[in-house]
């Protein structure tokens, strides 16, 4: 392709670039951006990344915080080359265009080199705090239920049918979202479930893609060490709900931090649907429904939960019946059904597929034993999804069991929430605090701010900095009837600390304790 034809012919319009042409510019400048040299240069590939250069590649030349893409233009003129998207002119042989932020320019112009690949599918995107990737599991499982060709992307794995590609972030870069777009349309997939990440609408890494329906699930501290306030961390989810995305939205409005976003979308031009799960008797009596679509009557069991799916837009409801414990998947297969009612699905296509027995990858995963004992191992690692995690934990418990909770906090990550992370194991029977990935900073040091929000009086609490010690000990301690719950890590393979990352995945760890104990 022309790279004047992949600028839009001198428009780059919605992409966040109509300022005005800066002052002085010459002869090729188009809406927001400059050109020097020559603009029917052939393009053959888009990229970020030096490394991954090819002949009549564009180079997007990203500044970031730790390294600037400006200073690896000569690298990647010597891969081949031969356009540069710059925010500064640089000294390079090749044509240069100049914009007022590459990262918000990267993405519709990515986009339209692919052939604008989204729009040919259908994609649903799901973004919030917590739940997102159990929701695009739900997601997948309606697509399919329906007959369609599904895909997810996230934070686990990007996956089309028997395809397995690994991403760096739970929502890929520009230029590689766009080709994994392409990619999936050349093998004839339909929907795609998708999680955004509040980094990803920050940095334009969707712009460019075209939502079929986009999807909120909830909101509570995370984060800050990049985003800095929790205003401004609502502010880039809410990016996601603007008619640049998408015409349609399903939002949780079981806090005012979601009605305020469904007021906002609908200003905005949006199709709303609301959705919310009635928590007790007198709830689902009420005559005024809180939402547009409800869960109703649930039941929280051990190995899943039931409910009843009210959509009040049509008198409709059914029974369900999902194969994972916890008030917090309920919510999360609400919001997996409302986002395919929104898109047209039936109810009984909805019901079909939450029904279906899915596993999601370190989301409350059990492993198995003979012990006696419910093992678990869940993502948490935040206040509000460890306190949930520990509820549904106590639920399979019951009166008769005990909670044993392992837990840490990730370093160089939001230190606020590391006491409030602590707080929340304080329903626990027994707390076993030890390492998440310590990353650059000394895990003592992390565990001291976690004890802050436990108290280090509290005798529940047991210190264990090597983690699989910790593990061993959790599951050395518990009874038949017990339940561990080894929280944080979830599905990831890796612990890193001291600018290295080691195999560890807590799943393997404890099937490895475990077999070690019943040898004992």
């Amino acid at each position: 392709m022309l790279l004047h034809d992949l600028l839009g012919g001198g428009s780059l319009g919605t992409t966040g670039l109509d300022d005005p042409a800066p002052e002085g510019a010459a002869a090729g400048s188009g809406d927001g951006f400059e050109i020097r040299g020559d603009p029917d240069v052939e393009v053959c590939s888009i990229t970020h990344d030096s490394r991954e250069v090819a002949r009549d590649a564009l180079f997007c030349c990203i500044p970031g915080g730790t390294t600037d893409g400006h200073e690896y233009v000569a690298a990647a003129r010597a891969g081949g080359a031969s356009a540069f998207l710059v925010e500064r002119f640089v000294d390079v042989d090749g044509t240069q265009v100049r914009v007022p932020s590459v990262r918000r320019a990267i993405g519709p112009i990515a986009a339209r080199f692919s052939g604008d690949p989204s729009r040919a599918l259908t994609v649903l995107g799901v973004t919030g705090t917590n739940g997102k990737t159990t929701t695009c599991y739900f997601l997948e499982a309606i697509a399919v239920a329906a007959g369609k060709r599904a895909g997810v992307i996230g934070t686990v794995e990007t996956r089309y049918g028997d395809v397995h590609e690994g991403l760096r972030h739970t929502t890929p870069e520009a230029t590689e979202l766009q080709a994994l777009f392409a990619r999936m349309r050349a093998a004839e997939v339909d929907t795609v479930a998708m999680e955004v990440s509040s980094h990803a609408l920050d940095q334009y890494r969707v712009d460019g893609t075209r939502f079929a329906a986009t999807c909120f699930t909830n909101l509570s501290q995370d984060h800050l060490d990049y985003h800095g306030t929790l205003d401004a961390y609502l502010a880039a989810k809410a990016r996601l709900f603007a008619r640049a995305f998408t015409d349609r939205a399903a939002i949780n409005v079981a806090t005012p931090v979601g009605r305020e976003l469904a007021a906002g979308a609908r200003e905005r031009g949006l199709v709303v649907i609301t959705f919310v799960l009635a928590d007790d008797a007198d709830d689902a009596d009420r005559e005024a429904p809180a939402a547009d679509v409800e869960a109703r009557a649930v039941e929280l069991g051990a190995r899943g939960s039931r409910f009843v799916l009210h959509d009040h837009r049509d008198a409709s409801s059914a029974p369900v019946e999902i194969a994972l414990p916890g008030r917090f998947n309920v919510e999360n297969a609400l919001a997996a059904a409302t986002t395919a009612l929104l898109r047209g699905d039936s109810m009984e296509t909805v019901t079909a597929g939450l029904s279906r027995p899915i596993v999601v990858p370190g989301r409350m995963e059990r492993v198995d034993n003979d012990r006696g004992v419910e093992v678990i191992v869940d993502y948490a690692h935040t206040p509000e999804a460890l306190r949930q995690a520990l509820a549904a934990s106590r639920a399979i418990a019951g009166e008769s069991g005990r909670v044993i909770v392992v837990f840490g906090c990730g370093g160089d990550r939001d230190r606020e929430k590391r006491p409030q992370m602590g707080a929340a194991t304080r329903v626990a029977d027994v707390a076993v605090l030890t390492s998440d990935n310590p990353r650059s900073e000394r895990a003592a040091a992390i565990a001291e701010d976690v004890i802050a929000g436990v108290g280090d009086d509290d005798d529940r609490l047991v210190v264990e900095l090597d983690r699989r010690t910790a593990i061993r000990d959790a599951l050395l301690v518990a009874q038949p009837g017990d339940v561990v719950l080894i929280a944080g890590k979830g599905h990831e393979q890796g612990q890193t600390a001291n600018g290295k990352t080691l195999p560890f995945d807590d799943r393997v760890v404890a099937r490895e304790e475990l077999e070690a104990l019943r040898c004992a």
